[in-house]
Order: structure tokens, then sequence, then C-alpha cells
């Protein structure tokens, strides 16, 4: 299969309610309403939905998904996992997501229809607990750099990409916008 014909899944995951747990979500919002992608790349908002992921999973052949992951590194530090290290990132127990994602790759493993490279891009957080729409400041202006990076990843893998403009503009509402205010 060609590059242009991969199916690629940019798959931001957390809960968008906990500050920094919803770092993947935010980027899978600003990835979708900043650029337009090749058909054969899909961006979506995860959440927490675990196992209703497995279809989009199961029809993708390359997986980028990013997350916030306990992996001993300083706030904002950024990773790139792949096998074991992406599951002992995934495997922490105080995020309300990560188990199911894990749980949710491994179904689709056992149905015999995992994407043939998974990527986590995961970012050392700040702060997962307190309840605020806002991501901390730190994770806040880290974005632009995570999304320079998902969109190499996407060029690498054989997706395109174009800035939207208003000829292209995005489709997608955002039901809870982050609260940058409280950046300031």
């Amino acid at each position: 299969m060609s590059d242009s014909n991969k199916k690629i899944l940019i798959l931001g995951v957390g809960n968008i309610l906990y500050t920094d747990e919803g770092f993947g979500v935010r980027i899978a919002e600003e990835l979708d309403q900043k650029y337009q992608f090749s058909p054969n790349v899909d961006v979506l908002d995860g959440g927490t939905l675990g196992t209703r992921l497995i279809g989009p999973i199961m029809e993708s052949d390359y997986l980028i998904i990013v997350d916030i992951v306990l992996n001993e590194g300083n706030p904002g530090d950024i990773f790139r996992l792949l096998g074991q290290d992406l599951e002992k990132a995934c495997a922490f127990k105080n995020s309300m997501h990560q188990t199911d994602l894990l749980d949710t790759l491994a179904q689709c493993s056992l149905m015999g229809q995992v994407p043939d490279d998974v990527i986590l891009y995961g970012i050392e957080p700040v702060n997962y607990k307190d309840m605020s729409a806002a991501l901390s400041p730190e994770l806040e202006a880290k974005m632009p750099e995570m999304m320079d990076i998902v969109l190499k990843e996407v060029e690498k893998a054989g997706g395109s990409y174009t800035l939207r403009s208003a000829t292209n503009p995005a489709t997608e509402k955002i039901y809870v916008p982050r609260d940058s205010s409280r950046n300031t």
C-alpha cells in the first residue's frame, strides 16, 4: 500500500474537564480548526470513549495518539512512545481513560486489526487532578510544538494538510472552549 493510501488517524484523548488531562483533545480540536487534511487523514476527539474507539482504530493503518503521560519526565516534556514504552506510559491508574485505551488497543489486536503503526505523543502534565477547562500555562505554551510534531508525523505517514481559510473553514464546533484567561 502506498503512503498516500494509508488511512491515518490522529486521536486526541483525555478529559477536558480536568486541566491537563484534556491536552490530547485540545490538540485534536486545534488541528481540526486550523488545518484541512488530505482525504486519508482523520482527526478525532476521542475524549474518554475507550472501547467506543475500536471502530475508528481498526479502520486506520497509522494511528497517532496525543495524550498526557506519566513518564518520569519534567512537566511539559514531550515523548514519542511505541510498543512497550507506550504500554508502560498508558498504564498509570490516575487517569480516567488510560487503561481504557490499552484495553481498546488490546481488543483491536485480538480481533486481528490493529494499525500497522501506533505512535503515542505524550506530554508530562503539570496538573491533571483539578477540575478546570483550562490547561496549565506550561502545557498551553507547548500546544504549538506538539501540533508541529503531529503534523510532521502526518507527512511522514503519507498525509498532507493546508491551513484553513475563509474558503475552507472548519465545520466542527468546540462546545467546551479552553479557559485561557486563567493562564494570564
